[in-house]
């Protein structure tokens, strides 16, 4: 059995280099955001479409990737997402216009969404149940991993732009950081199509296509003879109910008998994201600048965030199968709302004051003179705060100086912002972060499971992208503290949903667990 457990962790290791990868794609424009909004001009619309492009895509690529799987294997789909995955960063990183990087963005959105779905669809389907939950979470630590690794080059490659070394020159280091950020990419996207084709392919897929033997042999290598021939007896079970029905439409996914679960998937796949993780995650450095703690500073508190959301992803691959997932959410859900709520408090008792030495301390380039009209106000809101520079400077000129002028007159407890901040990432990654996905590959039937999980797989991008694409149109519009209060509210309401309708799935098999939901609904 130890040889088992060893190729099970061997090969989920290799799929789930998906979820790194995708960590690091998703989260790697967080820091070009600053330098690619000044290069291209950018006004607040076209920021949010830079970052939330790539899930757009992700969410077709989602709804594509589950069928392609079913047709042509879960490990044929996670190759042709390596490859985009490589494609998409040199392009990224080779752009000279806005246009060409959205497109760029856009073509790796679409391995996001197939990694999303068939990375964690093909470990829930070789692993043993009582290990279920922790093998599929191994994919959401690699995707935090991924994060985690992207918050840190980032900030190495700022910092050694800034540095005296030859080689910083030679590659323009400092000049073309952000495309050097978003080029790093194609190294894992390399590594993780070479290291698929030693993954075999999945034995539930195989047994699908009739390769009962070849699907045996495989399950035998991940599970042992006892349990695969255990499984794939309620396989073929499952299989040949399957094959007195017709063939799978869209439809069947709001039958009646499975309309609890479906309707469970698609709440819980909303606020996943209504719930402002993608705020976090993809403008961390944006929204620690607004704490007026400085660029190096809000790079640096970016990377405390990777490494919280790394540790508790690790608590969570620990807990999960103990615990159980409906615990799990519900204290998660609690503990995200009260973190928001800590976010909206610390900013709305902010204030702002550009005293003399705020404006001796700047830059010779930012028009001090025009500033002093403002000297020594004190403003309350940051929306006040932001309107008083448009009005003394011009739209554009501040929006050019508004980071610098925001660290320049800030007063706020940025530990509480801080702490709020690393809380909620932590009840994230315990909670519905992983056990979302989780549930989605235990919740379907067999028949429907991969155009179930693509269904609810998009729900959850497209609302990922509107999240992403309005965050710095709700910071300039309804400011800091209404727009994570908004969060807070959001996360109750899941709450509430939570507690009345999540169903438990902990150690029962997919087989199992298709008989008591489906009939029970």
């Amino acid at each position: 059995m130890e040889g088992n457990k060893q190729f099970i962790i061997r090969i989920a290791a290799i799929v789930a280099l998906g979820g790194f990868i995708l960590g690091f794609d998703a989260s790697v424009i967080s820091g070009t955001l600053k330098f690619v909004e000044h290069e291209f001009s950018l006004n607040d619309i076209q920021l949010g479409w830079l970052v939330s492009s790539i899930t757009l895509t992700a969410a077709l690529g989602t709804f594509i990737a589950g069928p392609l799987s079913d047709k042509i294997g879960r490990r044929s789909v996670l190759k042709y997402a390596a490859l985009l995955f490589a494609v998409s960063a040199l392009f990224s990183a080779f752009s000279t216009t806005f246009t060409m990087l959205i497109i760029g963005r856009l073509i790796g959105g679409f391995s996001v969404g197939a990694a999303l779905i068939i990375a964690p669809m093909y470990i829930a389907e070789v692993s043993p149940p009582e290990k279920r939950g922790q093998m599929v979470s191994f994919n959401q630590l690699n995707i935090v991993i991924g994060i985690s690794a992207a918050f840190f080059t980032n900030y190495l490659i700022l910092r050694l732009g800034d540095s005296d070394y030859g080689w910083v020159n030679t590659i323009n280091l400092k000049k073309w950081n952000w495309r050097w950020m978003l080029g790093l990419e194609v190294f894992p996207a390399l590594l993780y199509y070479i290291g698929l084709f030693i993954v075999p392919q999945s034995p539930r897929w195989l047994s699908m296509k009739g390769s009962l033997i070849e699907a045996r042999q495989t399950l035998q290598r991940f599970v042992g003879a006892n349990e695969a021939a255990k499984q794939m007896k309620s396989i073929e079970e499952s299989i040949l109910q399957e094959g007195k029905k017709e063939k799978v439409h869209f439809g069947e996914l709001f039958k009646k008998n499975i309309r609890l679960v479906i309707l469970v998937g698609i709440i819980v796949a909303i606020f996943q994201q209504l719930v402002g993780i993608n705020s976090v995650m993809f403008y961390a450095p944006l929204i620690f600048e607004q704490t007026g703690i400085g660029t190096d500073a809000s790079f640096l508190q970016a990377i405390l965030v990777g490494l919280v959301n790394l540790i508790f992803t690790i608590v969570a691959m620990k807990i999960i199968d103990k615990l159980g997932r409906k615990p799990m959410l519900i204290y998660g859900m609690i503990g995200m709302a009260s973190a928001m709520l800590i976010l909206a408090y610390g900013f709305k008792t902010a204030t702002y004051i550009l005293d003399d030495s705020a404006l001796t301390g700047l830059s010779n380039d930012v028009p001090i003179e025009k500033l002093r009209a403002l000297e020594d106000q004190t403003f309350t809101s940051d929306l006040d705060f932001k309107a008083a520079l448009s009005n003394a400077l011009g739209d554009d000129k501040a929006k050019q100086y508004e980071a610098i002028l925001v660290t320049a007159a800030a007063k706020m407890n940025s530990v509480l912002i801080l702490c709020g901040i690393l809380l909620f990432v932590s009840f994230y990654v315990v909670s519905i972060g992983p056990v979302m996905w989780v549930l989605f590959s235990e919740l379907f039937p067999n028949r429907i499971r991969g155009l179930a999980i693509s269904f609810v797989g998009l729900v959850n991008l497209t609302f990922a992208f509107l999240v992403q694409l309005v965050f710095p149109w709700q910071l300039s519009n309804l400011g800091n503290s209404l727009t994570f209060l908004l969060y807070a509210i959001f996360a109750i309401i899941g709450l509430l949903f939570i507690v009345a309708k999540v169903p438990e799935t902990k150690g029962k098999s997919l087989e199992e667990l298709e008989k008591l939901l489906v009939k029970s609904t």
